[in-house]
């Protein structure tokens, strides 16, 4: 029998080419996963709006997306507790706030909040659909269309720590804001690398905007103040001045948008009227979300379809609260409400708003109640069916 002799020498040279071997293709495994399994950066879209102008209901669109971080107007907290300031003054903080937000940094309520807190002292916590499932809460799971009551039953002792947890499991944060005034306060953030920020600016018709702040006086009187500066005092014919306000700021951020922008706005801005929403949702919601990176669901196209389309109890709603009821008769709705001489002075404090967005003026009050004129221009030219509009 022939014996091979292997001298140690040998032996350890093998060992440490099979070593060395081994590692390469360990090295080359991670590196494919490390490839595979690295995230895109995050989304970050705010819809940027005014009070009673349906944004809520917007929100609510993104909200309930499964791929959606959603907070409802986190500067309502920099105003609650700074509100002897301006609008104006107050737009910095307002900036710094949401951009901590769309990083997923949630110690920026530090200044805003008590040191001991829960996701139920974070703003209108509980239409956000992200704060109600899982990881921030465990009784809903992420693909459910959750409802506000149901979330304040079950989640609103969850430790506040969650809310950061679960924005960073998202592929998108979308925030809702009524408290910015002028785009140009945001050029840091469209200008901040670490930032993928697209803004969604939603309008509404200023006279139907009147008749639903006069529903929600009450809730508005402190926002009011702040937009004013009125510190306290009282300010003759306010309601049509921040109305006016109002509306300036719509056209500064539309024009700013479109005639001659910076670069870095190119592809990043997009103007919704609710008019349009609601009379077609499936068109101006595809719109939508295809700006934003989104797909709508089967789960999704059900709900917003019954949102829309829906009746809803003849009561009163809370100021904020989204419900299933013909939104197109609910938007024409001011045409039967508001006195004559109230659409008169809307249209006079808002004539540059309504030439610009695309809103017919009505001359009488002849016009004004006969709903087979048409008072919203064309906008956007595009056909879509709900039923070609299915996606998994």
């Amino acid at each position: 029998m022939v014996r091979l002799r292997i001298s140690n020498t040998t032996i350890a040279l093998f060992l440490v080419i099979q070593t060395g071997f081994l590692l390469f293709l360990c090295a080359q495994h991670g590196s494919f996963m490390s490839h595979s399994e690295e995230k895109l950066p995050q989304v970050h879209i705010l819809i940027l709006s005014s009070w009673r102008s349906g944004s809520s209901f917007v929100g609510q669109l993104f909200s309930q997306h499964p791929d959606v971080f959603y907070l409802m107007e986190p500067a309502w907290h920099v105003w609650v507790t700074m509100y002897q300031n301006s609008a104006k003054v107050l737009h910095m903080a307002v900036r710094d706030l949401v951009r901590s937000v769309f990083k997923c940094d949630m110690s920026v309520f530090d200044a805003y909040m008590p040191r001991k807190r829960n996701l139920s002292d974070l703003f209108q916590w509980a239409v956000s659909r992200a704060l109600c499932t899982d990881p921030a809460c465990e009784f809903f799971h992420r693909t459910d269309i959750t409802s506000e009551n149901a979330c304040k039953s079950l989640c609103g002792k969850y430790p506040f720590s969650k809310a950061e947890e679960a924005c960073k499991t998202y592929s998108h944060v979308v925030l809702k804001e009524v408290r910015i005034f002028d785009l140009k306060v945001l050029y840091p953030l469209l200008t901040d690398s670490s930032l993928n920020l697209k803004i969604i600016h939603l309008i509404r018709d200023p006279r139907a905007v009147v008749k639903s702040r006069e529903q929600s006086a009450k809730a508005l009187a402190r926002d009011n103040g702040i937009v004013l500066s009125m510190n306290g005092t009282k300010v003759e014919d306010g309601q049509y001045k921040v109305l006016q306000e109002i509306c300036r700021s719509h056209v500064q951020i539309y024009e700013t948008a479109t005639v001659k922008p910076p670069d870095f706005l190119k592809d990043r801005y997009l103007m919704i009227r609710f008019e349009d929403l609601i009379r077609d949702p499936s068109v101006e919601i595809t719109t939508m979300y295809k700006f934003a990176g989104l797909h709508l669901t089967n789960k999704l196209e059900n709900w917003i379809y019954n949102i829309t389309h829906g009746q809803a109890p003849s009561r009163k709603r809370e100021a904020f609260q989204i419900t299933s009821r013909d939104a197109v008769n609910v938007s024409q709705a001011w045409r039967n409400i508001l006195s004559f001489q109230k659409v008169k002075r809307v249209q006079e404090v808002c004539k540059g708003a309504l030439n610009i967005l695309g809103y017919q003026f009505v001359d009488t009050e002849k016009e004004q109640k006969d709903l087979s004129l048409d008072l919203v221009l064309p906008h956007r030219k595009s056909q879509f069916s709900w039923a070609s509009f299915s996606q998994n």
